[in-house]
């Protein structure tokens, strides 16, 4: 082990915020109006969170179109969507909070789109029995970043941007049975430019760090984001994941450049008469979905253009064809103003002149970080997870435009949560041996200097995941890829870290490539125990719905995969559960 020669900061607060995407900015901004210390730190710039990306809408039953809407129809399309695995509880909490989470927002000042008397814009948007999607054209995440930044800096709520979390510290409490359980007291991590240590003393955590879904090679996150942190963190610290298989596979990713390689197309393109074809020509829906065609829903298209590639029938990168150049070019520059400028820019591409060759991308981790629906606590004392890190909400399909009024009522329900816990600590318990484990850990790894290289073992993960656990899964597939991931983890004991002038972003790798082999493994084995197909999880040699199944799979390293029973929908909701009309709307 070499000595410790980075400097350390010592920072204490009262509640701190890993993540600085919408979640975790929405839980400080409501420990901040309370009145109580928060610190929120991130790895990446704050306005430039994975929540900015966010393009189609965020849900509420506002009636501002349709009068007749209400939380209670828009719980029921949820549950629906979910295919009956998300908890009834959670989806409650989210869609009768829903309305406040948008007047938060209005408050903070986010520019929604508007009829002309003044209303809220609400759109159809995935399997919504009504319009209840409010947007600010066709980049609604972004203002929603824009706005919470905005109010933050309004408040001085401090916020570490470059700060890569390496471990929660928690020491062993014994409640007043004598039950020994595992309270958090903070956090350790370094600076990503000059490796400046963190040691963070705090007496409430909130995991806001995101997702999983990097750990494909076709993925909808960018370089270093999603790549199962949330999960590690968790774990590590005495937590568990919930339906960890349950990821949403988008149907438009692009191919090239192979630096962005998933980067999304919106589906908004076919939303506006965007057509998908094959390398044939042949346009393919016709075949999955004759009467929705290119309107289906998200997991039907992505598994439509998953067949025809693995069929032999995509194009010569392994795609398949969606173009819109058919569509008045005024139409695609005012509609599809994005899509438009994103193509030319990495690939020189008009697409009012050619098609966009696309594939099925991961896109989104719908389960997560097992918590409480009531205020998103963890197995961990004084831990809490929201957002793409959480579980509970979304089930085996997510709702379109569910995830960005998730991390707005979650953000303000567990802001709040985590000021009662710290203000109700008689005292906070420390453990000098956490921190100096945590220490010793980054230590070891700066003096690693072994052969195998960091960023090749991330390749060979996301090489894993795409070749065994991708859009259909099978059982020889899944037990291949554990075999897999067994020699890329012994591998991982002979890796080389090397700093450089750019920074430390090769022991940020390390830290990544640690979670997504966590990450990865818990994938692996649900998917292998759901033995069904059931929304975004096929399973080619179990092609049908096991009502067996409707449970939650909880993953932890110590137990494996235990099945977790989800309560029972409340009948005021369950009688409003039906087939929703999708002619002419775009389902997500």
């Amino acid at each position: 082990m070499t000595q410790n020669l980075s400097p350390e900061r010592l920072v204490a607060t009262s509640v701190l915020v890993i993540g600085t995407g919408g979640s975790g900015l929405r839980a400080a901004i409501e420990v901040a109006e309370q009145g109580v210390d928060v610190l929120a730190v991130g790895k990446r710039p704050r306005h430039d969170a994975h929540t900015s990306l966010a393009a189609g809408g965020i849900n509420a039953a506002l009636g501002t179109m349709d009068p007749e809407d209400s939380w209670q129809q828009h719980a029921a399309d949820t549950i629906k969507e979910s295919y009956f695995l998300a908890d009834p509880r959670t989806v409650e909490i989210v869609t009768r909070g829903a309305e406040e989470g948008i007047r938060d927002l209005e408050r903070y000042g986010m520019g929604f789109a508007r009829e002309d008397d003044g209303r809220i814009s609400q759109r159809f948007f995935g399997a919504h029995t009504f319009r209840r999607t409010a947007f600010a054209g066709d980049y609604t995440g972004l203002e929603i970043q824009r706005a919470l930044v905005d109010r933050a800096e309004r408040l001085d709520i401090p916020i570490l941007d470059t700060v890569y979390i390496t471990r929660l510290l928690v020491d062993e409490v014994a409640d007043a049975d004598g039950t020994v359980a595992p309270r958090v007291f903070g956090a350790y991590g370094f600076d990503l430019l000059d490796g400046t240590r963190y040691l963070i003393h705090a007496d409430a955590v909130i995991l806001a760090a995101g997702g999983h879904n990097r750990i494909w090679r076709r993925t909808s996150s960018r370089r270093d984001e999603n790549t199962g942190d949330s999960f590690r963190l968790a774990v590590e610290a005495g937590g568990r994941i919930r339906d960890p298989e349950l990821v949403q596979f988008h149907p438009s990713g692009i191919l090239q450049p192979e630096s962005e390689a998933g980067t999304l197309v919106s589906e908004a393109a076919r939303g506006e008469g965007g057509i998908l074809r094959n390398a044939l020509g042949e346009r393919f829906m016709q075949r999955y979905d004759p009467e929705r065609m290119e309107l289906s829903t998200r997991d039907r298209v992505a598994l439509a253009a998953y067949t025809e590639i693995a069929e032999g029938r995509g194009t010569p990168n392994g795609g398949v064809w969606l173009d819109v150049s058919h569509l008045p070019r005024e139409t695609i520059m005012t509609r599809l103003p994005r899509v438009y400028q994103a193509m030319l820019e990495l690939q020189m591409l008009d697409i009012t002149k050619d098609p966009i060759e696309i594939a099925p991308t991961a896109h989104y981790s719908m389960g997560g970080v097992w918590v409480r629906p009531e205020d998103h606590r963890t197995d961990v004392d004084g831990l809490y997870a929201i957002g793409e890190a959480s579980s509970g909400l979304h089930g085996a399909n997510r709702l379109g435009g569910n995830s960005l009024i998730e991390l707005l009522v979650f953000g303000r329900i567990t802001g709040r949560a985590a000021v009662a816990h710290a203000q109700g600590l008689d005292a906070q318990r420390r453990s000098a041996e956490a921190v100096r484990r945590a220490r010793a850990e980054v230590d070891d790894l700066l003096a690693a200097d072994g052969p195998e290289n960091v960023r090749a073992l991330q390749r060979a993960i996301r090489d894993t995941m795409t070749a065994h656990a991708g859009v259909v899964r099978d059982d020889e597939g899944l037990l291949a890829g554990l075999r897999e991931l067994d020699a890329i983890e012994e591998r991982m004991t002979r890796i080389g870290i090397h700093p450089d002038i750019a920074g430390f972003q090769d022991l940020a790798h390390a830290f990544d490539l640690r979670s997504s082999a966590l990450a990865a493994r818990a994938t692996l084995e649900a998917a292998l125990e759901r033995r069904e197909t059931r929304g975004c999880h096929n399973r080619s040699d179990f092609p049908d719905l096991d009502p067996a199944l409707q449970v939650n799979l909880v993953w932890s390293p110590s137990t494996g995969v235990v099945r977790e029973e989800i309560p029972p929908v409340p009948a005021e909701i369950a009688a409003l559960i039906r087939d929703v009309d999708t002619a002419g709307k775009l389902v997500e």
